[in-house]
């Protein structure tokens, strides 16, 4: 890059922290890795640089590196796009992303060609200096093993949720109607007494002849919350697509659902779902035979025989 010593730089300080891809792992990396200890140390960093003015501190909380899809960091390449900010600074590598072909392409590629200048303080990487014929091979190589660090961190997620899903531990973050995660253990599931009752009216209505639209406008009738609406009044955080109106009622395929359901004769069926690797977010059904199904987990809302019938 074309060095302009009466250039004054506007800078955008970009920290990210992430659970996901193993920035937790150890309570000193905790500590080091914090949004709070990155914004320091960059701010101690630039405090002496006359020619680097902070126009905005960007901050993606939450998110994981191996994507670049994070609110905050599009918010400063939307800046970088309207010529705010003409410069990008992060504490090291992994902080701007652990994802090695995306992480080259922004800054070997499309950084330059914007004429931004990007500083990684604890690799030691400043754009402005040029780039000698270490950098050509340690920056790529860096980037490779934040890559492979996120790799190994997901396949380790993934092996331990699937100990986890074989010993019979609950480990969805949303149980189905009718069940509540015990308070002492949030893996283990116990029956909830009110959506609990309903699932068996249910089974009763059923068994009784009624079709799955009857049943439907009957608790609809009655003021029975949904599954959706019982879960919100529980406090809890769940959304789904299948909202149609202001409030979410009884209808016939979420009656399918539960009636369909052997998670209330006691199994509990995990690992339905999964997605190729930790870069691709879109998941898919996996084969019915490769399903993790452990029968008689918990205490069943009705008997296997009314199942059956159903």
């Amino acid at each position: 890059m074309y060095q302009n010593f009466n250039k004054i730089y506007r800078a955008a300080i970009y920290v990210r922290l992430s659970k996901e891809d193993g920035d937790l792992s150890s309570s000193a990396k905790m500590e080091s890795n914090s949004i709070s200890n990155q914004k320091a140390l960059i701010l101690d960093f630039l405090k002496d640089k006359k020619d680097i003015e902070v126009v905005s501190v960007r901050v993606d909380d939450g998110y994981s590196g191996s994507n670049f899809e994070r609110p905050a960091f599009q918010a400063m390449l939307e800046d970088i796009r309207r010529g705010i900010v003409d410069c990008v600074v992060v504490k090291d590598l992994s902080r701007f992303g652990r994802e090695y072909i995306d992480s080259g392409k922004y800054i070997e590629r499309l950084f330059p060609a914007l004429g931004v200048r990007f500083i990684a303080i604890n690799d030691n990487y400043d754009s402005l200096q040029g780039k000698n014929q270490a950098d050509e091979i340690i920056i790529p190589f860096k980037n490779l093993i934040n890559d492979a660090y996120c790799r190994d961190i997901s396949i380790k997620i993934r092996s331990n949720l699937e100990i986890k899903r074989k010993k019979g531990e609950c480990v969805t973050p949303f149980v189905a109607f009718g069940y509540q995660k015990v308070k002492a253990d949030k893996h283990k599931l116990e029956i909830d007494p009110v959506a609990g009752s309903v699932v068996q009216d249910i089974f009763k209505m059923k068994l009784q002849g009624m079709s799955q639209d009857a049943i439907a406008n009957r608790l609809n009738e009655l003021g029975v919350l949904s599954p959706f609406e019982y879960k919100i009044s529980s406090g809890s955080h769940y959304e789904t697509g299948f909202r149609q109106k202001e409030q979410a009622l009884w209808s016939s395929v979420a009656v399918r659902r539960i009636l369909e359901n052997e998670v209330y004769i006691g199994n509990l069926v995990q690992g339905k779902r999964t997605t190729p690797n930790h870069k691709v977010k879109q998941s898919y059904v996996k084969p019915e035979d490769d399903w993790i199904r452990i029968e008689k987990n918990h205490e069943p809302l009705v008997s296997e025989r009314d199942f059956e019938i159903v």
